[in-house]
Parts: structure tokens; C-alpha cells; sequence
């Protein structure tokens, strides 16, 4: 239990007894570091049903608390406020009920509730994953996990946009530009070019760009306009002849849109396995494009859609401050809402316990989810009203945009290989890797490395637009990663030196003022892993892990730990150490970020 949750019956009993007054509600607050206490009461809302001074009427229940409260010791008051403070008895007790649990904050799933789908990633098979997808990835994965903690079963999936004109686009430039040289028979592979298959293609996508680009400018030099010239360009209207053979399932067009998705598909799998992230089930546009078409005609006969009279139908959300939108196109054919709408469908199918999805989608789509959500709701569905759109905001770095078709992305498998570089330059210029074998020293520039990229992303409000600065975030001072890698790492030292029994329980009587700020800080977790699931922010994890690590390196500044000539005292400092290093790992895993035993 929490301590507002030991206190609030103890307050209500309280105002009950001295004041003859019934209240429902107890208001807390975090006791200003100015005040000794550690948890405030805030009495101005009982001042609208008890009679008397804020001092008087905190001083009476403050009284009472000392006089039948255990966990009580004293208090002060100041203006409005009830300054509690707890005794030393209550967080020894605490600590040694959650000292030997590995998955303290953690809240098993309960096998009859709804689980909760969380889709991210969800690329296009036309380029390889860049700078976006990473903080895409990051978030979705690190989200996935806080709720899985936080006792909800979790799915974890994406839709891979594996079909249209951008798909073409790359399959004809390939044919086009894709020769070996003389002697060799056949096209450019991964195999023969070694080049994985993600950034394989996407180069042909860049070359698609560049010769279509060419063509534009001869055509607009026989004096067509920009917009003629766009149209009537040969290499784009090949591209969408070859869209066109695609959805009429020429066999030719199938087989080489086929290979060169494998290509892709597999060059995904190296750059999310090197980035931890993982999924439990693929959806693809080209098996859900057509999904959704029958929902509209149950819309149509519910009157919550409506046929325009040149067949198309839409649906008229103008009501509720949003505008007229078209799902079904005059010709038959489904537009991407349409194609939502069903595989949110599709999806509770495939997985009848689902009760709620979290979509990892940028900002730039978020009238599109409003409308998405709100017709699923208007449909009929219960599950509508537990979805959520995970908005982002984009990752800019110092040079500025990026643009895909001009090849300026900043490519994932790239980044990651620039951090850990960056950590291994940074690591060797401190100096302290001897006794280091090869493997061990690369291993540990690749943790620091990932561990500075994913806290230095995670650790900002998702809402929230990032300029990102890969020296920044490995710097070992400060609010990041390989800081709390390196406070992680201090404290494995520490437990390998110390080498006694960590079983055994702790004896003292009183603890020293840096030892309770500590456990009252490890005493947040699980309530920090609450509120980060609710409100779908890792940052509430990363920035409570930064504070936690502060609070321990203050500790260690003042407390002798291995040093001190009390047995006691040492065993209990060591086993409060090593549960800051657990409680950092579970915080860490949270984030898919590793620790490093030594650094």
C-alpha cells in the first residue's frame, strides 16, 4: 500500500472524531524540500466543511495522527499544509517486504481482463527504416511494455504499407537501372551487391526520383507546364501501368513485387532485432486494402454513412466539429479510412480479448484518428472507445529535414552504427577499459551507445517535437542514458566487492536522512509504472529513473557504504544499493535500454 493509501482512512477518522465531520476525500502532495516531512496533507479543501484555521485544524489532525497512527512519528504545519513525517520502522518494514523482488512495480496481467493491441513501426516497403521510425519504434515498444507492467495483456503489431504507386516506383526503377555489369547475368541483389534489401531498394526509389525528376525538366523545356509535365512524364505513367498489372495480379508484375518486399522484409528484421524491438503480428496492406468495403454497407443501412448521388459515400461528422468524410469513392474503391476501419475490425477478430488499441502514428495524422475513432464509435463498437492515438511529434537534427525520395533520410541501421562509434570514441577517451577482451569492449559500446539513442528519445514527452544531438546524448554527465549506465554500473562494483549474503534481513533502527530519500524514491515506482501506462509517456519512466539515480549518487556522497565499521550498517546500505541497480534495470528494460554490469 501506498502511504496516502495507509493515511486517508486514518485522516477521515481523524476529522470524524475531533470535528464530528464525515469527509470522502483526502488531498496529497509531495512534501516541499524546504519542510520536513514526507508526505503533505493539504487542509484548505476541509475548510469548506470544518470551522477553524487551516494551523488549528492541521495541528488537531496532526495530533491524532502521532496518537493512533504506528507509521506516524511527528508532523508540522505550515499555512495549509500537513507536514507528515513517516517513522524509520515503516520504510525498513517496506524495504525488506520488496528487497528480494525481482518484480517489484510489475503487476501480473489478470487473465480475464481485455488486453490492449499497440501497433508502431508500420513502414513502407520502399525504403529502409530512418530517424522517424526510430523514435516510432522506440515509443510503441517502450509504451507496449509499460502496459504490459502495468497488468494489462499486450499485443504488439504493425501494418507494413507493402502495396501502391510508391511500391512500383522502386520494382520499375530496379528493372530500369538495376543491370549488372556486363558478364553477370541477372539484376542487383542484396546477395551480389551486399547491400541489405531494405536500403537496396531504397536506393532504386531515389534513382525512380532522380530520372523522373530529368524527365520533368526535358518536358518543360519543349514548353509544357510543371503540372503537364509531372502527368505526362514517360518513367510515371509506366509506374502506374505497373500499379494497374499489380491489382489485376500479373503474374510477372506479382513475382518481382514479391522478391524485392522479401528483400525488404529481411533487412527490417536485422535493423529491429539490433534495435530490441519486436512484434507478436504482421498485418499488410495488401491483404487489409480491400477490408472495410462491407462495413459501409452496414453504415449505409444504419443511416450512419450516406450515398452522394454520384455513388460515393460518406459520413457527416460536422455535428461534432469535424467535417464530411469520404469512405467509400464513386467508382467502388476504398480510401484509407475505409481500410482502417476494417483491420481495426479484422484485428478484434484475429484477437477476440483485445479491448482497447494504441496507435504510434506522428502528429501530422491526428484528424485522421479523431475521424477513425469517432466512426468505430458511431458504428457500434465497444472497444471504440478505448483506442488511442500515440501522437508524436518529428525528430529533426541539426542539418535539418529529411526527405525520402531524395535520399537525405538519416537511415537507422546508420544512426545506430554513429552512437556506437560515438560511445566507443568517448569510452576509450576516459580511459577506463582495461582488462576489456575485443568482444567485451564492442558489446559495451553498442549498450551505451543504443542506451544513449533510446533515453535521449525517451525521455521527452512524446507530444513534443526533438532536435537530436547524437554527441549530446552520450554524454556521461547529466540527464542520460550512459549517465545511468555508468551509476548502474558503479553499484555491480560495489555488490562484487561486497560479496556476502543479500538474503539475510536487515536489523538496524533508524536510517540515515539520505537512505529514506532513497527508499522513498524506489517507494515511486510502481506508481510512476501506473501513470506512465495511462498516460501512454515514457518519459515518466525515463525522467523518474534519472531522479532515482540522483538521489542514489547523493547517498553515495555521504554514506560510507563499504566503508562504515557497522556490519549492519554495510549489509543494509549494500542491499539498498542493489536495490536502486534492480529498480534502475526494470525501469531500463521498460525503455528496451540494457545495463552493463561494468563500464
Amino acid at each position: 500500500m501506498t502511504l496516502s493509501e495507509i493515511l486517508t482512512p486514518s485522516i477521515e477518522q481523524a476529522v470524524q472524531t475531533v470535528f464530528g465531520i464525515a469527509i470522502d476525500k483526502v488531498e496529497f502532495q509531495a512534501t516541499r524540500k524546504e519542510f520536513e516531512g514526507d508526505i503533505t496533507m493539504v487542509i484548505f479543501p476541509l475548510l469548506k466543511v470544518v470551522k477553524g484555521s487551516p494551523i488549528e485544524i492541521g495541528t488537531k489532525i496532526g495530533e491524532y495522527l502521532v496518537a493512533n497512527v504506528s507509521e506516524v512519528s511527528r508532523y508540522n504545519v505550515v499555512s495549509g499544509f500537513l507536514n507528515i513525517v513517516i517513522s524509520d520502522a515503516y520504510y525498513l518494514n517496506f524495504f525488506n517486504e520488496i528487497k528480494d523482488n525481482t518484480k517489484f512495480g510489475f503487476v501480473t496481467p489478470n487473465a480475464n481482463d481485455k488486453a490492449v493491441m499497440v501497433e508502431y513501426s508500420s513502414p513502407n516497403t520502399n525504403k529502409p527504416l530512418h530517424l522517424g521510425h526510430v523514435r516510432n519504434n522506440l515509443l510503441g515498444y517502450s509504451v507496449a511494455e509499460i502496459i504490459k507492467a502495468s497488468g494489462k495483456k499486450v499485443y504488439k503489431t504493425q501494418i507494413i504499407n507493402d502495396r501502391g504507386i510508391h511500391i512500383c516506383k522502386s520494382m520499375l526503377a530496379w528493372q530500369k537501372f538495376g543491370n549488372l555489369s556486363s558478364g553477370q547475368a541477372g539484376g542487383q541483389t542484396p546477395e551480389n551487391s551486399g547491400l541489405k534489401g531494405d536500403k537496396l531498394v531504397g536506393n532504386y526509389y531515389v534513382a525512380f526520383d532522380k530520372e523522373y525528376k530529368e524527365q520533368i525538366a526535358n518536358l518543360m523545356a519543349t514548353g509544357k507546364t510543371e503540372d503537364e509535365a509531372k502527368k505526362h512524364a514517360p518513367i510515371i505513367i509506366e509506374a502506374q501501368e505497373m500499379l494497374l498489372k499489380w491489382e489485376a495480379g500479373d503474374t510477372e508484375v506479382m513475382a518481382l513485387w514479391k522478391m524485392m518486399n522479401q528483400w525488404v522484409y529481411d533487412g527490417f528484421e536485422a535493423t529491429y532485432k539490433n534495435m530490441g524491438v519486436d512484434f507478436d503480428k504482421y498485418y499488410y496492406e495488401s491483404d487489409t486494402y480491400l477490408l472495410g468495403k462491407d462495413v459501409v454497407q452496414i453504415g449505409l443501412e444504419k443511416g450512419i454513412f450516406e450515398k452522394d448521388p454520384d455513388g460515393s459515400v460518406w459520413i457527416d461528422l460536422t455535428e461534432d466539429g469535424l467535417d464530411r468524410k469520404i469512405v467509400l469513392r464513386s467508382d467502388g474503391t476504398a480510401v484509407y479510412m475505409t481500410q482502417d476501419i476494417g483491420t481495426a475490425i479484422q484485428r478484434v477478430k484475429d484477437f477476440p480479448d483485445v479491448g482497447g488499441m494504441v496507435y504510434t502514428v506522428g502528429n501530422e495524422q491526428d484528424y485522421h484518428f479523431k475521424v477513425l475513432f469517432l466512426i468505430l464509435k458511431k458504428l457500434g463498437f465497444d472497444w471504440a472507445k478505448n483506442l488511442f492515438h500515440l501522437s508524436y511529434g518529428m525528430v529533426d537534427l541539426p542539418s535539418g529535414k529529411m526527405k525520402s525520395r531524395e535520399g537525405t533520410v538519416v537511415d537507422a541501421d546508420d544512426l545506430m552504427n554513429e552512437m556506437t562509434e560515438t560511445a566507443q570514441k568517448i569510452s576509450e577517451d576516459l580511459g577506463k577499459l582495461e582488462g576489456y577482451s575485443d568482444a567485451e569492449k564492442a558489446k559495451l559500446y553498442q549498450t551505451i551507445g543504443l542506451g544513449a539513442l533510446k533515453y535521449y528519445i525517451l525521455k521527452v514527452d512524446p507530444k513534443k517535437r526533438i532536435l537530436f544531438n547524437p554527441e549530446e546524448s552520450v554524454d556521461f554527465a547529466g540527464n542520460t542514458g550512459p549517465f545511468i549506465q555508468y551509476t548502474y554500473a558503479r553499484i555491480q562494483s560495489i555488490i562484487r566487492k561486497a560479496n556476502f549474503d543479500f538474503s539475510v534481513k536487515v536489523t538496524i533502527n533508524s536510517l540515515h536522512e539520505k537512505e529514506k530519500e532513497l527508499l522513498k524514491q524506489i517507494a515511486l515506482f510502481p506508481e510512476v509504472i501506473q501513470n506512465a501506462a495511462q498516460n501512454h509517456s515514457p518519459a515518466l519512466v525515463a525522467n523518474y529513473t534519472y531522479d532515482l539515480v540522483k538521489e542514489y549518487n547523493s547517498f553515495y556522497q555521504a554514506v560510507p557504504i563499504l566503508g562504515t565499521n557497522n556490519q549492519d550498517e554495510k549489509t543494509f546500505r549494500v542491499q539498498l544499493s542493489k536495490k536502486v541497480a534492480d529498480t534502475i534495470a526494470s525501469a531500463f528494460q521498460l525503455l528496451g535500454i540494457a545495463v552493463p554490469e561494468r563500464m
